[in-house]
């Protein structure tokens, strides 16, 4: 699984980048370049193991150019297909992948942080990767998934001035603090506790949604958040079934 923790760790690192400060090319190259600088510090310098990096160096600086695109100008499914496309070519190719190990390994061997002791490099590997998407990785997703479904927020748009009262405020902060903690508690076997996140994340937001007599308005409101949130959430639960495996 060494190449597809390498590519989780590209698409994070470029849509981190862009979250701190857009800038076309730069992002989408950057991640690619980190990307390739993870997997050769990891070891992964045999020829498939650098075709593989080359590869997924492509796909990371196509990702950071749909999402661009889809954001300024529609298509939204065109980044969710390359996405999928990426993940389930790096899922079918892993049998191939190189085991990680170089100053990478050399480094988890001598550290001395309990948690990382006796940790393999291909486990390091996808366990940054894993918790590097749970952060900007996982609103773009969620954004593009709203937009290709047409599921818009009615509190932006529909009203010159609307009641910022009204607004679901600090989604793009908490959706990646929650995929964090439900993430966590999963590794750490507390599901339960992963659990009550999601159901308390539904009661805090009960009043925002239930803050206006419009019953289409309401619905509206209802399905972005559900939607949104269920996104958010696969893409926590389905980190936690990869580091299970």
């Amino acid at each position: 699984m060494s190449w597809f923790a390498v590519l989780l760790i590209g698409l994070a690192v470029t849509d981190l980048a862009h979250s701190i400060r857009p800038m076309k090319i730069v992002n989408e190259c950057t991640g690619a370049a980190v990307a390739v600088w993870v997997g050769l510090v990891a070891g992964l310098t045999e020829l498939e193991d650098v075709v593989a990096l080359a590869v997924i160096a492509a796909v990371v600086v196509l990702w950071g150019q749909t999402v661009t695109r889809a954001f300024g100008r529609g298509r939204a499914w065109v980044p969710l297909l390359v996405l999928g496309g990426g993940l389930l070519l790096g899922l079918l190719t892993s049998p191939w992948a190189g085991t990680a190990d170089g100053l990478l390994g050399e480094w988890l061997e001598s550290v001395q942080v309990p948690a990382l002791q006796g940790m393999s490099a291909n486990r390091a590997l996808l366990l940054a990767g894993a918790f590097l998407v749970q952060l900007s990785t996982g609103n773009v997703i969620v954004r593009l998934v709203l937009a290709a479904t047409g599921t818009t927020n009615p509190t932006y748009g529909s009203e010159p001035d609307p009641d910022p009262e009204l607004r679901l405020k600090g989604g793009r902060l908490l959706g990646p603090m929650e995929r964090v903690l439900i993430l966590g508690l999963g590794l750490g076997g507390h599901l339960t506790a992963a659990s009550v996140v999601v159901a308390a994340k539904g009661l805090l937001r009960f009043p925002e949604l239930q803050s206006r007599r419009e019953q289409a308005w309401i619905h509206r409101l209802t399905e972005y958040f559900l939607v949104g949130s269920f996104v958010s959430w696969l893409v926590a639960l389905s980190s936690l079934v990869l580091l299970a495996t």
